[in-house]
């Protein structure tokens, strides 16, 4: 972690930011031999450059922006690793249906669990009183309320630690000085998206807290709150890893022909189709849609089932019919790898980097590795284990796709 997030000692002591702050010897003016005369040194004049720092009047020590720009990057990917922790955590704990478990929130006050036999029983009675335990659990016992909570409760307080993650370390590096002008807003915006994003999640399990009397269906938070909660955690999670890899992979001097700016294009275009499938994914686990056809190619005994329009109007189909939502999830995922495949054999035209060529086979890799793990899930009647690995599946394709389109970024002139 240390090496993470500082840079190698020997690298700071070399660094001219660290040395003594001597006068500067003033050039020596030419008199038609080989000595020289020292001019005097004007008051205020000094060797370093960290008088820009004492100038401001704090006298912090600025790093070289080569070695601020690792330690940030560095910082970033780890950031960009918890959210990714948060993500997958989420996803199990959206499978084990446990969100619902808490019904309360409290920024620190929750952060104690229970833990006497009193404090559970309280906590439990608490749960007693919604939806999902009237009309789904009535029969639970302690014991399975525990498992839940504390599935709740590990989202949550992970959840936290990402917000730690971000905050403290922005606001020591913005202190050192070690964040350009650019570098401040984003990480800005990326401290402002962590704040909503926890924000959003309370807004999300509160629909699933609402007592609905005309409603037969089992309680469940909205699959449009939730797309919004997994919605914003892929955007931080893609601007955080994107900065990162933008500051700690050297950029290719690739010649700028028409065959490379057809390839980025195709990049930046399966980029945004993996995107959008992992998207479509939080309305299949918010409608339960992957329990409606468990066959594949075929939809039961068709290609195009009956039940695909039932709604009225139209277009509430997309979002709120199981059955359209799940087509909608196949297609995207057939139409994501098919894009993988035309990038991967376009990439294959052109002379490339090695490691270039090494993010291409690795997307094209992880991208039909993807569609055997969703097919299996949908065989076998969603199981945890293997749901929860495609919903992995889901952000290691996009990681992948990220790093693809850094390799191929413009360098600017």
């Amino acid at each position: 972690m240390q090496r993470l997030l500082f840079p190698p000692l020997k690298a700071l002591m070399g660094s001219p930011c660290l040395r003594p702050l001597v006068p500067r010897a003033a050039p020596r003016t030419q008199c038609g031999c080989s000595c020289g005369i020292r001019r005097p040194l004007r008051p205020g004049q000094y060797s370093t450059i960290s008088e820009v720092a004492l100038q401001s009047g704090r006298g912090t020590v600025s790093l070289p922006s080569k070695a601020a720009e690792r330690v940030v990057g560095r910082w970033l990917l780890v950031c960009s690793g918890t959210v990714a922790g948060a993500v997958i955590l989420g996803g199990v704990t959206r499978l084990t249906e446990s969100g619902l478990s808490m019904v309360d929130w409290h920024l620190i006050k929750e952060m104690k669990p229970p833990t006497s036999q009193e404090e559970w029983e309280t906590e439990f009675q608490k749960y007693q009183q919604f939806p999902e335990f009237k009309i789904l659990n009535h029969d639970m016992t302690l014991p399975e309320f525990k498992f839940i909570w504390y599935m709740e409760y590990s989202h949550r307080m992970w959840g936290r630690l990402v917000g730690l993650a971000y905050i403290l370390p922005a606001a020591y590096f913005w202190r050192k000085g070690w964040l350009s002008r650019g570098m401040k807003g984003r990480v800005l915006a990326l401290c402002g998206l962590v704040c909503f994003q926890g924000l959003l999640g309370w807004y999300m399990v509160k629909s699933g807290l609402e007592e609905k009397p005309d409603s037969h269906d089992i309680p469940r938070v909205s699959q449009y709150r939730l797309a919004a909660h997994l919605g914003s955690a892929l955007v931080l999670y893609c601007a955080s890893l994107w900065t990162s890899l933008s500051l700690l992979l050297p950029q290719h001097k690739l010649p700028e022909t028409r065959q490379l700016l057809w390839l980025r294009r195709c990049a930046h275009g399966t980029a945004g189709l993996v995107f959008l499938t992992a998207l479509s994914g939080a309305f299949v686990a918010g409608l339960d849609a992957g329990l409606v056809y468990n066959s594949f190619p075929k939809m039961g005994e068709s290609w195009i089932p009956e039940d695909l329009f039932t709604f009225s109007p139209i277009l509430r189909n997309v979002f709120e019919n199981p059955t359209m939502v799940q087509f909608d999830h196949r297609i995207l995922g057939i139409t994501s790898v098919t894009a993988v495949t035309v990038l991967y054999f376009l990439s294959r035209r052109i002379p490339l980097p090695r490691r270039t060529k090494m993010a291409a086979a690795t997307l094209l890799a992880l991208a039909y590795t993807q569609v055997g793990l969703g097919i299996s899930t949908l065989l076998m009647y969603v199981p945890t284990p293997l749901a929860a690995t495609h919903q992995s599946g889901s952000l290691a394709l996009l990681s992948v796709a990220l790093w693809l389109m850094s390799e191929l970024r413009r360098v600017p002139k």
